[in-house]
């Protein structure tokens, strides 16, 4: 157990997956909500009810794993650094 895991990276679904996040992200803070903290919510517990369903927000986040959202948000991050 020394080696240092590999995690295969996912199919070209960076684009789908910053699509969602900045969908999902307006339809949060339409309802008001702070949309950081309910995406980590969910990103975290895989409750789907840390998404709003309004504008289809909670249907959408689930169109692709979570593992994905969260390495388009790192990729994201590190691209601005």
């Amino acid at each position: 157990m020394d080696e240092t895991r590999k995690i295969p990276r996912h199919g070209n679904t960076e684009n789908e997956a910053k699509t969602i996040i900045l969908a999902v992200y307006q339809a949060l803070k339409k309802k008001g909500y702070n949309p950081i903290s309910q995406m980590v919510g969910y990103i975290l517990s895989g409750d789907p009810t840390y998404i709003t369903s309004h504008d289809g927000a909670r249907a959408l986040i689930r169109k692709i794993e979570r593992d994905e959202l969260l390495e388009e948000l790192v990729q994201s991050y590190v691209d601005k650094k």
